[in-house]
């Protein structure tokens, strides 16, 4: 392990993509700490402080987790960079009902750079519109924050009206607009997708708070109760095998062999191997946790603010009912989150253009006839891989809240046993992991990975599940140490920004 880090810095290249991934991940995490003009976050902190057992709890916190907790401070990057996600996903959902976005994708390059300016300039409008709102919510957070006084907390805008809300507009937008620019650089230039770097990133800056909890829990003052050596191993068991089982089923594919025939083109013999096609159990990703945790925290906001606004007593009836920690909540959380996965699969897996595809090359699923056949037959399998993604998705979102609930682990801790955080995390540092193992293998290096590749490895049945990932946990390990430093030296900065 030590020699193949020492590997990545013997590549100029390498090196160099590392070092300006690094520096530019150092520019998006000042920009999450560098407060508006004009604002005071410590109100609006000190109040999520008092009414929540830890972040991630509600929309909010949500939110606050994507942004690198940048939304609580009131940085210039306090809306992240959520909103070019959103344009992004808006624009790949369209093009499945609008037929000028679909040929357009399938234009390649140039159709992708198309789509790409047009996400930019949705991501500029919804940055507008996401900045008005948040400012005009911290002018009178108690409308939407029930509880909040201003008696209480003190003002979170501390200065005018009509000026405080163009500039803060602007600059909150043009904090989005630097760090859609610094993800597209990392994406060019440096290690990983840089999008899902910023985010990734974000979540472990808040992993030194969380050991701080953790420590405060196994060394407390005298008189108050802590947790002994045995608590401590069973933790650490139980986070192992929880990166384990997220790297597993991330990397799980169900392989279906596909043997090409022979073509003659010209005086060229083509086709005649055989090869398989990967399906992943989890194919939709995270996406269907993201979106059934802000479809719950919206509803249940909207319902609480109109029950109290407009005096129904059903409505906050419902708020009280699906309240984030009761039951009701947690059944319709994985109906949601199963509904979104099926949903994404199918926008984004088009069966009948695979079979088209194989039929078009001459590629054939061994006992399926081309076309229609190997259609159904593909969403068949794809179907159930789905229903076993979707329930791996609802028990890693909500083990989070059972150690919370049961157990009395603060959610700061807690989210890195499980959740949106945890999956996120996992998934940036398999894909960078990979990144470098390319250029390591291409140069002649042993990878990070040398040890879990399979090497001839035959596909001999259809029904064929390569949980290779399972072995790359430990590897993982090594990464975490990285991740772990990044946080401390985000926090660090923090510190040394607020003092």
């Amino acid at each position: 392990m030590i020699s193949s880090f020492i590997n990545c810095f013997k590549i100029p290249e390498l090196r160099d993509r590392i070092f300006l991934t690094l520096f530019l991940l150092f520019i998006a995490r000042v920009a999450a700490n560098i407060p508006l003009p004009g604002i005071d976050p410590m109100p609006l902190q000190n109040f999520f402080a008092d009414q929540r057992t830890g972040s991630g709890g509600d929309l909010l916190g949500l939110y606050n987790m994507f942004t690198g907790g940048a939304l609580l401070k009131g940085a210039i990057a306090a809306l992240g960079i959520m909103p070019y996600i959103s344009a992004a996903i808006i624009f790949q959902l369209l093009g499945a009902v609008v037929p000028s976005l679909s040929r357009l994708q399938q234009e390649g390059e140039v159709g992708r750079q198309k789509i790409t300016q047009y996400t930019r300039y949705a991501t500029v409008g919804i940055c507008l519109v996401q900045a008005t709102l948040l400012i005009l919510t911290l002018e009178n957070p108690g409308r939407l924050f029930q509880g909040f006084s201003e008696q209480a907390y003190g003002s979170i805008i501390i200065t005018g009206h009509t000026f405080f809300l163009i500039t803060s507009v602007i600059f909150l937008t043009t904090g989005t607009i630097l760090l859609m620019w610094l993800g597209e650089q990392i994406t060019q230039r440096g290690i990983g997708n840089g999008i899902s770097m910023l985010i990734g990133v974000g979540i472990i800056a808040d992993l030194p708070a969380a050991i701080n909890l953790t420590w405060s829990m196994f060394f407390a003052p005298v008189g108050v109760e802590t947790l002994g050596l045995p608590h401590a191993i069973l933790l650490f068991l139980l986070l192992f095998l929880v990166i384990a089982g997220i790297v597993a089923v991330t990397q799980a594919q169900r392989k279906i062999p596909v043997q090409y025939a022979k073509r003659v083109v010209g005086r060229k013999v083509y086709g005649g191997q055989s090869t398989f096609l990967p399906l992943k159990v989890n194919y939709s990703g995270v996406m269907p946790i993201i979106f059934a945790s802000a479809i719950m925290m919206f509803f249940q906001t909207m319902a609480g603010w109109f029950g109290a606004a407009v005096d129904l007593p059903f409505m906050r009836d419902f708020a009280t009912m699906f309240q984030h920690g009761s039951m009701p909540y947690y059944v319709m959380f994985g109906m949601l989150i199963l509904g979104f996965s099926y949903f994404w699969v199918s926008i984004m897996f088009k069966p009948i253009q695979v079979a088209d595809d194989l039929k078009k090359y001459g590629g054939y699923i061994p006992g399926v006839r081309p076309g229609e056949p190997t259609a159904k037959f593909l969403d068949f399998v794809m179907t159930r891989l789905t229903l076993a993604g979707a329930i791996f998705l609802t028990i890693i979102a909500v083990f989070p809240d059972v150690l919370l609930f049961t157990q009395g682990i603060p959610y700061q801790t807690a989210q890195f046993f499980g959740g949106t955080g945890m999956l996120i995390i996992v998934g940036v540092l398999l894909d960078a992991l990979r990144q470098v193992e390319t250029f390591l293998i291409q140069r002649h290096y042993d990878g990070f990975l040398k040890k879990g590749r399979i090497r001839g490895r035959s596909v001999g049945r259809v029904r064929q599940l390569d949980t290779s990932g399972l072995r790359d946990a430990n590897r993982l390990w090594f990464w975490l140490t990285i991740a772990l430093v990044s946080g401390l030296v985000a926090w660090l900065l923090n510190y040394l920004l607020i003092r």
